[in-house]
Protein backbone atom coordinates (compact mmCIF):
# COMPACT_ATOMS: atom_id res chain seq x y z
CA UNK A 1 0.00 0.00 0.00
CA UNK A 2 1.11 3.55 -0.61
CA UNK A 3 1.14 5.47 2.67
CA UNK A 4 0.24 8.87 1.25
CA UNK A 5 -3.06 10.41 2.27
CA UNK A 6 -5.04 13.31 0.82
CA UNK A 7 -5.79 16.23 3.11
CA UNK A 8 -7.67 19.49 2.91
CA UNK A 9 -6.09 22.76 4.00
CA UNK A 10 -8.86 25.05 5.19
CA UNK A 11 -7.90 28.73 5.51
CA UNK A 12 -8.58 30.12 8.97
CA UNK A 13 -9.83 33.60 9.80
CA UNK A 14 -6.85 35.72 10.72
CA UNK A 15 -4.43 33.53 8.74
CA UNK A 16 -3.10 30.04 8.81
CA UNK A 17 -4.63 26.74 7.81
CA UNK A 18 -6.59 23.99 9.55
CA UNK A 19 -5.77 20.53 8.13
CA UNK A 20 -8.19 17.61 7.88
CA UNK A 21 -7.58 14.11 6.47
CA UNK A 22 -10.85 12.73 5.03
CA UNK A 23 -9.61 9.12 5.27
CA UNK A 24 -8.08 9.40 8.74
CA UNK A 25 -10.54 10.68 11.35
CA UNK A 26 -8.77 12.39 14.21
CA UNK A 27 -5.75 13.46 12.16
CA UNK A 28 -6.27 17.18 12.61
CA UNK A 29 -3.76 19.97 12.89
CA UNK A 30 -3.04 23.52 11.83
CA UNK A 31 -0.20 25.80 10.86
CA UNK A 32 0.53 29.50 10.49
CA UNK A 33 1.16 29.08 6.76
CA UNK A 34 0.82 26.39 4.08
CA UNK A 35 4.34 24.99 4.64
CA UNK A 36 3.98 24.73 8.39
CA UNK A 37 0.48 23.25 8.06
CA UNK A 38 1.76 20.48 5.78
CA UNK A 39 4.70 19.75 8.11
CA UNK A 40 2.33 19.53 11.06
CA UNK A 41 0.00 17.37 8.96
CA UNK A 42 2.70 14.73 8.50
CA UNK A 43 3.22 14.58 12.28
CA UNK A 44 -0.52 14.35 12.96
CA UNK A 45 -0.91 11.62 10.35
CA UNK A 46 1.86 9.47 11.84
CA UNK A 47 0.46 9.97 15.35
CA UNK A 48 -3.03 8.79 14.41
CA UNK A 49 -1.77 5.86 12.33
CA UNK A 50 0.45 4.86 15.27
CA UNK A 51 -2.63 4.86 17.50
CA UNK A 52 -4.24 2.38 15.08
CA UNK A 53 -1.19 0.14 15.51
CA UNK A 54 -1.21 0.48 19.30
CA UNK A 55 -4.94 -0.37 19.37
CA UNK A 56 -4.61 -3.32 16.98
CA UNK A 57 -6.87 -1.69 14.37
CA UNK A 58 -6.80 -1.83 10.59
CA UNK A 59 -5.10 1.11 8.92
CA UNK A 60 -7.29 3.35 6.77
CA UNK A 61 -6.81 3.06 3.03
CA UNK A 62 -5.96 6.33 1.29
CA UNK A 63 -8.48 7.50 -1.28
CA UNK A 64 -7.68 9.14 -4.59
CA UNK A 65 -6.71 12.78 -4.40
CA UNK A 66 -9.57 15.11 -5.27
CA UNK A 67 -9.40 18.66 -6.58
CA UNK A 68 -8.33 21.08 -3.86
CA UNK A 69 -6.57 18.40 -1.81
CA UNK A 70 -2.89 18.00 -1.00
CA UNK A 71 -1.09 14.68 -0.48
CA UNK A 72 0.86 14.03 2.71
CA UNK A 73 3.18 11.03 2.67
CA UNK A 74 4.16 9.13 5.78
CA UNK A 75 7.97 9.35 6.17
CA UNK A 76 9.85 6.22 4.99
CA UNK A 77 10.68 4.53 8.31
CA UNK A 78 7.17 4.89 9.83
CA UNK A 79 5.71 3.83 6.45
CA UNK A 80 7.85 0.69 6.50
CA UNK A 81 6.65 -0.06 10.03
CA UNK A 82 3.03 0.41 8.96
CA UNK A 83 3.62 -1.96 6.04
CA UNK A 84 5.08 -4.55 8.40
CA UNK A 85 2.13 -4.18 10.76
CA UNK A 86 -0.37 -4.53 7.89
CA UNK A 87 1.37 -7.60 6.48
CA UNK A 88 1.39 -9.28 9.89
CA UNK A 89 -2.34 -8.58 10.32
CA UNK A 90 -3.13 -9.93 6.86
CA UNK A 91 -1.14 -13.10 7.56
CA UNK A 92 -2.39 -13.54 11.14
CA UNK A 93 1.24 -13.47 12.28
CA UNK A 94 1.82 -12.66 15.94
CA UNK A 95 4.71 -10.64 17.31
CA UNK A 96 5.97 -13.79 19.03
CA UNK A 97 5.95 -15.73 15.75
CA UNK A 98 7.81 -12.97 13.90
CA UNK A 99 10.29 -12.68 16.77
CA UNK A 100 11.03 -16.40 16.51
CA UNK A 101 11.39 -16.16 12.73
CA UNK A 102 13.81 -13.22 13.02
CA UNK A 103 15.72 -14.57 16.03
CA UNK A 104 14.69 -11.58 18.14
CA UNK A 105 12.80 -11.15 21.37
CA UNK A 106 9.20 -9.95 21.32
CA UNK A 107 10.12 -6.52 22.71
CA UNK A 108 12.42 -5.93 19.73
CA UNK A 109 9.64 -6.82 17.31
CA UNK A 110 7.33 -4.47 19.21
CA UNK A 111 9.81 -1.66 18.57
CA UNK A 112 9.97 -2.57 14.87
CA UNK A 113 6.19 -2.19 14.70
CA UNK A 114 5.90 1.06 16.65
CA UNK A 115 5.89 4.12 14.34
CA UNK A 116 6.70 6.30 17.36
CA UNK A 117 9.96 4.46 18.12
CA UNK A 118 13.21 4.80 16.20
CA UNK A 119 14.39 1.77 14.25
CA UNK A 120 17.08 1.59 11.61
CA UNK A 121 15.49 1.16 8.20
CA UNK A 122 17.59 -1.95 7.49
CA UNK A 123 16.04 -3.75 10.48
CA UNK A 124 12.53 -2.90 9.34
CA UNK A 125 13.22 -3.93 5.74
CA UNK A 126 14.65 -7.26 6.97
CA UNK A 127 11.45 -7.86 8.90
CA UNK A 128 9.42 -6.92 5.82
CA UNK A 129 11.31 -9.51 3.76
CA UNK A 130 10.51 -12.11 6.42
CA UNK A 131 6.79 -11.50 5.80
CA UNK A 132 7.20 -11.52 2.02
CA UNK A 133 7.16 -7.77 1.48
CA UNK A 134 9.57 -5.13 0.27
CA UNK A 135 9.79 -1.39 0.60
CA UNK A 136 9.77 1.00 -2.35
CA UNK A 137 10.62 4.65 -1.84
CA UNK A 138 9.78 7.10 -4.57
CA UNK A 139 10.27 10.80 -4.98
CA UNK A 140 7.95 13.34 -6.51
CA UNK A 141 7.92 17.02 -7.25
CA UNK A 142 7.10 18.89 -4.04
Amino acid sequence: MRYAYPCVLNPEEGGGFFVVFPDVPGALTCGDDRTEALEMAADALVAILASHVHNGEDLPTPSAVADGQEVVAVPPVPAAKLALYSAMREQGLSEAALAEQLGLDEASVGKLLDPDRYSHISRVTSALRAVGRSLVVEDRVA
